[in-house]
């Protein structure tokens, strides 16, 4: 079988590199990747990207030239593209190659997909000092800004940051030292306010580390804020397997998503940007109405599945959709949802019918563990916001308690049958845990949200809804 690189798919000559991205996975190449390739100037926008805790997609990928093929799952067929915006692909432990790209002249922005949980923020939406990688980090940091970073590297211990926050703002102080000039953060991540929280971990970092360099960000850095969506499920070898067959070549990395693709981005981009919008994507001066449409309605209703579906044996997405509970259940939630979000503008009835028939499509195996992790920061701006506003209106909360209650219960059942809680908040959840039934209730609240867990309405919804999951009510 032929191997798949830029010779063998007569891909031409690769674009320079001026995007640096952060979290190499299948939802960057599914999403961000997609847009560049389809900008009316891609051939002058290249992608470096950089993978998270594990080098294994950057190994593959090398291989590859970076190119890979998308596969588009609709309900009808399949579609193969073969992507070749990502030039470059590196180790994330690579905090050199990081930081001497993030200091080119011709690089214009750094991307993110680093999932909620790697932003390492507290429940306030500030940097958690507490968190042993944050010291981490600002000890390594400080040792950075310390001294000459040439130096230190010659002589053999140069330290780095490990967290994809440290690692940039490694970088960023590479790029101030070769003064090439201001340069945008963009965050893709499933997250409420991005560029604010973007800001916190980054711009956090850099102001204790060392006051000058923090200012030099806020001064230098322009944050982007984003609302993302494409449904891109793992990769499994039928889909390795299905490209050898269809495209003739040994692609060792396809990605697979579904046909619609949703992109709203807010901020400056003071070095240039891609031209996105010829792609589908979509400029705004306010971006947060969109990102608690998509939070609330896309990943809310998601992490309802994730948790109910399970407790009631299904697997997938489109499995757990098909049960009347559930599918009710997504309705309540939504109509909570929608009381708390704008009329006007976000055509948010097309927006919910368009979900539905994309939580539908049976040919796209999302499967609902892949959903369930990290619930604590999931959660907590996906179900939290929409309880809060349902209740201070005097409404019972019930669909968005019932989105917590299930997750306290899937919890529950994945401590009595010992299966690991796959979370970053695990060891304050199992802490929750070991209290035992309803006393743990309290608890498991706080780690989402510590003024809603102080609520004893907010309590007592979660806990009648606890009892309802068991009935399908």
């Amino acid at each position: 079988m032929t191997p798949l690189n830029r010779a063998t798919a007569d891909a031409g000559t690769a674009a320079p590199v001026r995007i640096v991205h952060l979290g190499l996975g299948a939802f960057h190449r599914a999403h961000q990747a997609w847009y560049t390739q389809h900008a009316s100037d891609a051939p002058e926008w290249g992608i470096a990207a950089f993978t998270g805790r594990r080098p294994d997609a950057a190994t593959a990928l090398s291989a590859q030239d970076g190119l890979f093929t998308l596969i588009e799952r609709g309900a009808e067929g399949d579609k193969f593209e073969l992507i070749t915006s990502i030039v470059e692909a590196h180790d994330g432990a690579d905090v050199a190659a990081l930081s001497r790209l993030v200091a080119a002249p011709s690089t214009a922005m750094v991307t993110l997909t680093i999932t909620e949980a790697a932003y390492n923020l507290a429940a306030d939406g500030t940097l958690d000092f507490t968190n042993p990688t944050v010291q981490s980090d600002i000890d390594a940091l400080r040792i950075i800004t310390a001294q000459d970073p040439q130096e230190a590297h010659d002589a053999g211990h140069a330290p780095a940051a490990v967290s994809a926050a440290g690692r940039l703002v490694q970088a960023l102080v590479a790029r101030r030292a070769a003064g090439t000039g201001p340069i945008a953060v963009v965050s893709c991540d499933n997250l409420a306010n991005n560029a604010t929280a973007a800001r916190a971990a980054i711009g956090g970092l850099a102001d204790v580390v060392d006051p000058a360099l923090g200012a030099w960000v806020a001064e230098n850095v322009s944050f982007v804020g984003t609302s993302i969506d494409r449904i891109t499920p793992r990769t499994t070898e039928a889909e390795i397997a299905l490209v050898q067959a269809e495209c003739g070549y040994a692609d060792s990395s396809p990605v697979v998503t579904e046909p619609f693709s949703d992109w709203v981005l807010s901020g400056d981009f003071p070095a240039g940007r891609p031209d996105w919008a010829s792609a589908g994507a979509v400029f705004v001066d306010e971006i947060e109405h969109f990102e608690n449409r998509k939070l609330w309605l896309l990943n809310g209703a998601h992490s309802l599945l994730a948790y109910a579906g399970q407790l009631r044996g299904h697997t997938t997405v489109a499995q757990a959709l098909a049960d009347p509970s559930c599918a009710a259940w997504i309705t309540e939630f939504w109509d909570e949802a929608e009381a708390n979000l704008p009329a006007e503008g976000l055509a948010i009835p097309a927006y919910r019918a368009a979900l539905l028939e994309r939580f539908g499509n049976a040919r796209i195996a999302h499967h609902l563990a892949q959903i369930a992790m990290d619930g604590s920061s999931k959660l907590r701006m996906r179900a939290v916001p929409v309880l809060k506003a349902e209740l201070g209106a005097g409404r019972s909360g019930a669909g968005a308690a019932r989105l917590i209650a299930a997750w306290v219960a899937f919890l529950r059942q994945s401590h009595t049958t010992g299966a690991a809680i796959a979370d970053s908040a695990a060891s304050d959840l199992q802490a929750a845990l070991a209290l035992g039934t309803g006393a743990d209730l309290k608890a498991l609240v706080a780690v989402l949200d510590v003024e809603l867990a102080g609520q004893a309405d907010a309590l007592a919804a979660i806990a009648a809804q606890i009892e309802n999951l068991s009935t399908g009510e």
